[in-house]
């Protein structure tokens, strides 16, 4: 059983920079992957980025360039570094982990709103 909790919403100005993190509690297994999604209002949620066990990271085209996506394992926790922040990014934030068979767990989820 893995238990997600994130932390670091909050409001900012575009251009902006805000750093989430989600920390785990529970084993954290080597296969694995771990990843941030993000919901607005009215939309289906989508993947930002994702992380293995391995340290391989993926983003999606619309944050490239703009977030970075890392893990410190000793803490069991992963971090979301966003920076160049848009209004388009305005949306609820989720932590995922899963390690690709019987463990798929989430986040409640911490809103991030870009706002003048």
């Amino acid at each position: 059983q893995v238990r997600l909790v994130e932390y670091g919403g909050g409001l900012v100005q575009p251009g902006g920079s805000l750093t989430l993190s989600c920390a785990a509690s529970g084993p954290i297994f080597s296969t694995r992957v771990m990843g941030w999604y993000r919901q607005a209002p009215g939309k289906e949620r989508e993947l930002v980025a994702t992380i293995t066990g391995g340290g391989t990271t993926n983003y999606a085209d619309s944050v490239k360039g703009r977030f970075t996506i890392s893990s410190d394992n000793a803490k069991k926790t992963v971090y979301l570094q966003m920076n160049s922040l848009e209004p388009e990014d305005t949306a609820v934030y989720y932590c995922r982990y899963s390690n690709y068979r019987s463990i798929d767990s989430w986040g409640q989820g911490t809103q991030v709103t870009v706002s003048s």
